[in-house]
């Protein structure tokens, strides 16, 4: 007797949206604007019909998947996720990474768009993930010279400098070295015989 099997489902319109937008991302990043429906449509498994029926236009999906990319609850539930029991380095190598990523994949997408204004900033969602850093932090309040939410600061500015393509052409630090130098400090132990009052 042969087995019968189930048809898959098909997809919502939003699930189709969604599957259609994530493939379309990485070829924005490869093609920018340049990218044909054919490429995205091949990418998302769909029929090119089936994009122009989702979205209307390329436009129109350019823009919608560029709203995705900005979403900042990604970065939110990456910034969770770090294990609150590491030690303070590795806290900190962890969450350089993921802001690094998050900083570089904006960069990469605005250059290869031809975007030119600075990107959008959400306030609330910096301050949640703040919020989160700090909290990651709090039990490391022994080794900090200075508190969590300058820490924090301090983080999201070493982040966003080094994800700066013309920044890092020569140099390309790691998130476990930046880590270090964070923690450490570029003087983190005085010099022995140093004597801050000689003449």
């Amino acid at each position: 007797m042969p087995i019968r099997t189930e048809r898959a489902k098909p997809l919502s319109v939003e699930d189709r949206r969604s599957v259609i937008i994530d493939a379309v991302l990485p070829l924005l990043v490869q093609h920018g604007r340049a990218v044909t429906t054919r490429q995205i449509a091949d990418a998302a498994g769909v029929a090119e019909g089936t994009v122009f029926r989702a979205f209307g236009d390329k436009e129109s999906l350019i823009e919608a998947a560029v709203e995705k990319f900005f979403d900042p609850a990604p970065l939110r539930i990456a910034l969770q996720s770090i294990d609150r029991t590491l030690t303070l380095e590795q806290k900190l190598s962890d969450i350089l990474f993921h802001l690094r990523a998050r900083f570089q994949g904006i960069f990469g997408i605005m250059n290869a768009l031809g975007m030119s204004a600075r990107p959008p900033v959400n306030e609330a969602a910096r301050h949640e993930s703040s919020t989160i850093i700090a909290e990651l932090l709090e039990a490391d309040l022994a080794e900090l010279r200075v508190p969590p939410e300058a820490v924090t600061r301090f983080i999201r500015i070493i982040a966003f400098s080094t994800a700066i393509p013309s920044f890092n052409d020569s140099v390309n630090f790691s998130s476990a070295e930046l880590a270090s130098l964070i923690r450490l400090g570029v003087a983190g132990v005085p010099a022995k015989g140093r004597n801050d009052n000689a003449s």
